[in-house]
C-alpha cells in the first residue's frame, strides 16, 4: 500500500470519527466483528480472515496462493481451498486450514506448536483464539507473533490487533521530494529493484525512497534502517531524519518515535515536513486535536508537498 493511499484511507477513518466512530481500525473490524469491542469474550461467526505476506514474489506458486487469498475474502471458501491444497507451503497449510474452519482450527493449534517462530502461524492462530472467544489467549499468541519476525506484515497487523485503538499499520513516511520518473515505466517488481539498486549506491534520497517501498511491503525494521542510513549521510536534510524518526514509530513504545521528532521543529523551524509527520503520528495514537494543531500550521505554511494531504485531514478531524 503506497503512502499516498494509506492517507485517504486515514482521511476516511476520520471522517467515520466525526460521525462518532471510534477512529481505530484493525483487521477484525474490517471483516466485521468490532475489534475495538473485543473485550467480550464470545464466539465470533463466520471464518477468520486471512492474510498472506507474499512480498513482491511473482513466481507460479504466488500468483495461485494470491487468487486463493482473494477467493477465501470474497466467501469462496471451496474454490479457495483447491488452490491451497496443490500447494505445500507454510502459506498454503495456513490457507488450507482457514478454508476448513470450524475443523480446521485443530490444525492451526497444530501449526502453532510446530512453527511457534513463524509470524504467520501465530497471527493465524491468536486470530483462530479469538473466534473461539478466547481473548487472553488471542492477545499471548499475537504477542508472539509480533516478536517471532518483526519485519513482517505479520507483525505489523498483530501490532494491529494488539493496539485496537490506533489506526492500523504504522505511520508512513512522505518525502518531499519527487520520485525519479523512470519509475512510472516500471512494474511493481521492477521499481522495488530500481530502488534497492539505487540505494546501494545512492546518497540519502535514493536510500529515503527504498525505505518508503519497504514500509508500503511491510518491512518496518528494513525500512528503519534505511532512513537511519539516508539520516547518517545527512544530517541536516529534514527529510532524511524525519523519516529516521518515523521509521522508529512502534505501537508499543511510540514515545520512542515522538521524542526523536519533537525536537525537529526547533532543529528545521522552517521544515513543514516535521509538524506533518508530527501530525500523522498523532492521528495514530488517536491524539486528533493535538493532530490538528501541527497539521494547521502545515496548512498556514502556504505551498508545500504537504498542503493538499494536510488540509484534507483537517478537514476530516472531528472539532471537540
Amino acid at each position: 500500500m503506497s503512502p499516498r493511499t494509506r492517507i485517504w484511507l486515514l482521511v476516511g477513518a476520520l471522517a467515520l470519527a466525526a460521525a462518532g466512530v471510534t477512529v481505530g481500525v484493525t483487521l477484525l473490524t474490517r471483516t466485521g466483528t468490532g475489534g475495538t469491542t473485543a473485550a467480550a469474550p464470545v464466539k465470533q461467526k463466520g471464518r477468520p480472515p486471512l492474510l498472506l505476506d507474499l512480498g513482491v514474489r511473482t513466481d507460479p506458486e504466488a500468483t495461485a496462493l494470491r487468487s486463493a487469498e482473494n477467493l477465501y475474502g470474497h466467501g469462496r471458501v471451496k474454490a479457495a481451498a483447491a488452490v491451497f491444497h496443490r500447494h505445500r507451503s507454510l502459506e498454503a497449510e495456513v490457507g488450507s486450514a482457514l478454508a476448513a474452519w470450524p475443523a480446521g482450527f485443530a490444525r492451526i493449534d497444530q501449526l502453532a506448536r510446530t512453527y511457534p517462530r513463524s509470524s504467520l502461524v501465530q497471527l493465524t492462530f491468536g486470530t483462530g483464539l479469538f473466534w473461539e472467544g478466547r481473548l487472553a489467549d488471542a492477545q499471548a499468541a499475537w504477542r508472539r507473533a509480533k516478536a517471532a519476525q518483526p519485519d513482517t506484515a505479520y507483525a505489523v497487523r498483530a501490532g494491529d490487533l494488539l493496539h485496537p485503538r490506533d489506526f492500523h499499520g504504522l505511520p508512513q513516511f512522505f518525502p518531499s521530494f519527487p520520485s525519479p520518473v523512470e519509475l512510472n515505466r516500471l512494474s511493481p517488481v521492477q521499481q522495488y529493484a530500481f530502488l534497492r539498486a539505487h540505494a546501494r549506491t545512492g546518497g540519502a534520497h535514493a536510500k529515503l525512497l527504498y525505505g518508503v517501498e519497504l514500509q508500503a511491503l511491510g518491512r518496518p525494521i528494513s525500512a528503519e534502517r534505511e532512513f537511519a542510513a539516508a539520516a547518517a549521510l545527512a544530517p541536516h536534510d529534514p527529510d532524511a531524519r524525519v523519516a529516521a524518526a518515523v521509521g522508529l514509530f512502534d505501537k508499543d513504545r511510540p514515545s520512542v518515535a515522538f521524542s526523536k521528532l519533537g525536537p525537529l521543529v526547533r532543529v528545521f523551524p522552517n521544515a513543514v515536513t516535521v509538524r506533518f509527520h508530527l501530525g500523522l503520528m498523532l492521528i495514530w495514537i488517536g491524539q486528533v486535536q493535538a493532530a490538528r494543531v501541527q497539521l494547521q500550521q502545515v496548512v498556514a505554511a502556504g505551498p508545500s508537498p504537504f498542503l493538499a494531504d494536510a488540509q484534507a485531514l483537517v478537514a476530516k478531524i472531528p472539532r471537540k
